[in-house]
């Protein structure tokens, strides 16, 4: 059977369960604790990186998230979340790119402006761009895929409801807003979401890593 690890909270590892839960395709979960085992050796021989998600499957190791969801598209094509036609896959693929570029890397300095009385316009103002960017590629379509689920929204699904809990508001972008309440009605999202205390601990545990790096940076 598919080994699939990860850590529930993490969004990255996210996409790849949604995809794993939507293709309903049987896998054992490995849950890696990243206050260390990600440094061990038995993780290490997976993943040199000591990143999650790590597949495998069979004799095949696979990191990288986006490489993960290209192989069970490709190994289990039904239901189908890769468009066939030429444009709608740039576009799938735009919105994939745009999530890990321009909006995970926002994450931190998103965590930090939660806990800080003053907001942090700049990274506000970039997730911004991100989400009128996301708005033009969805249209009057209910996902990014059309009518059916894409890889695009699995990656962009996996983060959003992340960066609304730390204090972004779609309000002003409706069409994602539409799509955000669609998608979190899915079982998969439901499954998949973090209770408060678990978020609050997570809240903690990022926090302390981001301030340990700053102070690491200070001495250097």
């Amino acid at each position: 059977m598919l080994k699939f690890y990860h850590h529930p909270l993490s969004p990255i590892s996210r996409r790849v369960w949604i995809g794993l839960l939507e293709k309903g395709i049987s896998f054992e979960p490995v849950i890696v604790n990243l206050k260390g085992e990600q440094f061990e050796p038995e993780f290490l021989s997976l993943n040199p990186f000591h990143h999650i998600p790590v597949v495998v499957d069979g004799e095949l190791r696979i990191l990288e998230s986006l490489a993960i969801l290209d192989y069970l598209e490709t190994k289990h094509p039904s239901p189908p979340l890769i468009p066939k036609e030429p444009a709608a896959m740039a576009k799938m693929r735009m919105v994939q790119m745009v999530t890990s570029n321009e909006l995970t890397t926002k994450i931190p300095a998103l965590l930090m402006a939660s806990d800080s009385p003053e907001p942090d316009r700049i990274t506000f103002r970039h997730i911004a761009t991100g989400l009128d960017f996301f708005s033009e590629q969805l249209g009057d379509s209910p996902y990014f895929g059309g009518d059916n689920l894409s890889l695009a929204d699995l990656t962009a699904g996996a983060l959003l409801p992340l960066i609304v809990r730390l204090g972004v508001d779609l309000k002003e972008h409706p069409p994602i807003a539409a799509w955000y309440k669609r998608i979190m009605a899915r079982e998969s999202w439901q499954q998949t979401e973090p209770d408060d205390e678990a978020f609050e601990a997570w809240k903690k545990w990022v926090s302390l890593i981001i301030k340990r790096r700053r102070q690491q940076k200070a001495r250097a």
